[in-house]
């Protein structure tokens, strides 16, 4: 009888792990753009600025240039479409870069303004006119309009279709007879 005594409890449900909550990760310091511009600014050079010394002033400011060669790279074209840097040299991310001297202006964005539909507006006039003309309908009435007959048009045939072109099969080589053979048989 001690099964009795015990009371049973029902098992406690099982804990879910916690799941933690993702935070955004807060930038700290300037993007890598900002850097690049910055070190482009501060440099004198008249033909402009080579990846090579771009990237060893960028490792001189203390950003990580072997782990973020990458975002580098990226960080030149992106600048160079935007139009932020001009690239006198090279193509791509290779090559030497300076800053535009004409920074480019923003586009300035259409207003579109939608027109709203006009109402229509309902003849009146000729309903005046047909109560005026009450008593002789019939002799205001408007001769019919014949429509001109058209002849019918003549049906565009749709453009040829190309056949397709069946694989030339090898020429058959004739049999030479020689003359003596020929001279021979005769």
């Amino acid at each position: 009888m001690s099964s009795a005594a015990i009371a049973l409890t029902p098992p406690a449900p099982a804990k879910s792990p916690k799941k933690r909550a993702k935070s955004p990760r807060k930038k700290t310091g300037l993007t890598v753009s900002d850097l690049i511009l910055k070190a482009l600014s501060t440099s004198t050079q008249r033909g402009g600025v080579s990846l090579v010394a771009l990237k060893k002033a960028l490792k001189a400011g203390g950003y990580d240039v072997v782990k973020n060669n990458a975002r580098i790279l990226i960080a030149v074209k992106r600048l160079v479409t935007k139009k932020s840097l001009v690239q006198t040299k090279g193509s791509g991310a290779s090559g030497s870069f300076k800053l535009n001297k004409k920074p480019p202006t923003p586009r300035k964005r259409k207003v579109v303004r939608k027109k709203k539909p006009k109402a229509k507006k309902v003849k009146r006039a000729s309903v005046k006119k047909t109560a005026a003309a009450g008593a002789t309908p019939a002799a205001k009435k408007s001769p019919k309009k014949r429509r001109k007959s058209k002849s019918p048009k003549k049906a565009k045939r749709p453009a040829a279709a190309k056949k397709p072109k069946k694989p030339k099969s090898p020429k058959k080589t004739k049999r030479r007879v020689s003359k003596t053979r020929s001279a021979a048989k005769k």
